[in-house]
């Protein structure tokens, strides 16, 4: 059988790693005794503790899920505006910009689980001391003194400090880049809302410049009437003062039109120079974008704002495990190689080589109670990151629920506004053919074509109330966001200028 011999110094360092081993394990054990038996008293809300089954909601199937939504509005200009603002919102930028922020942190906490290696030389000359451990003839005397060493610390993640970190992190990282994407829907959806109103402004200003023609053909049948003494002053500043409302509600109606140019191009992250780019709509506000017609089923999981605060809340729980991991003790293993010596020439000789390596270990042993009330801490802020997450289903829920009943209270209205507007047609046809034959004064056909006018503002503004609302019922369910999309890898090749996978 053959014998392995070990000198001394082995033997010794094999005693001491096994006695530092045995004081990791009692240590460990002790430590768990110590740690606070808290645990959080709030619970994070599923889709059916919002009603959100199966058994009153429609399937997933039936909803449209993803893709640019807004292309459904068939008006060419308001896509290149869409791509725009995409590309070049300021809002979006930091959002981009906290998400690189957040993938950094996950980089900086994963490098501290490799050991760290450096470099250290210094060389100075000095007067050696009489009274110190350098006997004659280097006490007393100037010498040069130099040193050139390498240093390897690793520290062990013994009780799984560093992985809590990463996790923290990387949780982080991907509330970070749903974020993002939960911006880009809330963009989205504000330059919709903000294009519908172009279209409702420009079509107040198209009606209101027909009430400023009818109004001026009132006016001047009253002038006629005064002439020829069948009308008084009275007619005549009654007639003056309809036109400059017409005329006012058509300065209004511009106003709004350029205000919502002002809107779009900050949008889009731009300044005057996009205000001429802006022309006219060609949206169908009575037949734009298909929604459902009930809350779909996955509504929690197509909404980036949800799934973001979701990740926080995983993050909350990595900070909690890091505070556990702290009442357990840390291994940390160091050594160094290099050579140190007395005079510039002893610095390169074989004899000047310094080396040595050997384990450490800390265990907290009395923290004041410092540990204790952080583990705490973290135990809560876990229950304040449920509380804000909970808050958000419940007020994602009202949103759709909301905009759902918005939409079918605008159909309905829309529905009666159309007999209105259809009766008053026929109202103004009838007075024309009775003016033709004789029987009607051309002021009657005047009276009732403004009634048509008024009943035709109500219309636009209905109209562009529900195409607004079917927005906000789209954002509402998550707009163009597609849960299936891995938003991290997505957001690093878009910065690296590589293809979206």
């Amino acid at each position: 059988m053959a014998m392995v011999k070990c000198s001394k110094t082995e033997l010794t360092a094999r005693r001491a790693s096994g006695s530092l081993a045995l004081l990791a394990l009692g240590a460990s054990l002790l430590a768990g005794c110590g740690i606070p038996h808290v645990q959080p008293q709030l619970s994070a809300m599923k889709a059916a503790d919002v009603g959100l089954d199966p058994a009153n909601t429609v399937a997933s199937a039936q909803v449209p899920l993803a893709g640019d939504w807004w292309h459904a509005l068939g008006d060419p200009q308001l896509d290149r505006i869409m791509d725009d603002a995409l590309a070049g919102n300021p809002t979006l930028e930091k959002a981009l910009a906290r998400l690189r922020l957040m993938q950094a942190g996950v980089d900086i906490q994963r490098a501290a689980l490799l050991p760290t290696v450096g470099v250290d030389a210094s060389e100075s000359y000095q007067r050696l001391s009489e009274n110190y451990i350098y006997p004659s003839p280097l006490a007393g005397s100037w010498r040069w003194l130099g040193s050139v060493q390498a240093n390897l610390s690793w520290t062990i993640d013994f009780a799984g400090k560093q992985k809590a970190l990463i996790d923290t992190q990387r949780d982080q990282a991907l509330a970070s880049a749903l974020d993002v994407a939960a911006a880009r829907v809330t963009l989205s959806g504000s330059i919709a809302q903000a294009y519908i109103n172009l279209a409702r402004a420009e079509q107040q200003a198209e009606i209101a410049r027909r009430f400023v023609a009818s109004r001026q053909q009132s006016l001047g049948i009253a002038g006629t009437r005064k002439r020829t003494g069948l009308a008084s002053d009275f007619e005549i500043r009654s007639s003056e003062t309809l036109l400059a409302e017409a005329k006012q509600a058509q300065v209004r109606a511009i106003g709004a039109r350029e205000t919502m140019v002002h809107a779009l191009a900050a949008l889009a992250g731009r300044g005057a120079d996009y205000y001429p780019t802006i022309g006219k709509t060609s949206v169908d506000l009575d037949h734009a974008l298909p929604v459902p017609n009930a809350l779909p089923v996955d509504l929690l999981g197509r909404r980036a704002d949800i799934l973001a605060a979701r990740a926080r809340l995983d993050s909350a729980d990595g900070v909690r495990r890091y505070a556990r991991a702290q009442f357990f003790p840390s291994v940390n293993i160091s050594a160094f190689a290099g050579l140190q010596a007395i005079g510039l020439g002893n610095l390169v000789d074989a004899g000047s080589r310094n080396y040595g390596a050997g384990p450490a270990i800390h265990l907290p042993i009395f923290e004041g109670g410092r540990l204790t009330a952080e583990y705490k801490g973290s135990v809560a802020f876990i229950d304040n990151e449920i509380a804000s997450y909970n808050g958000l289903v419940v007020r994602a829920v009202q949103e759709a629920a909301d905009a759902l009943s918005g939409i079918a209270t605008n159909a309905a209205d829309a529905a009666q506004q159309r007999a209105i507007v259809n009766g008053l047609s026929q109202t103004v046809h009838l007075d024309q053919v009775r003016e033709r034959s004789g029987l009607g004064a051309r002021l009657d056909v005047l009276d009732a074509g403004d009634r048509l006018l008024q009943a035709d503002q109500r219309r636009t503004d209905i109209a562009a109330d529900g195409a607004v609302q079917r927005v906000q019922l789209l954002v509402a369910i998550g707009g163009s966001f597609d849960p299936n999309i891995d938003y991290v890898k997505t957001a690093e090749a878009k910065a690296a200028g590589k293809p979206t996978p």
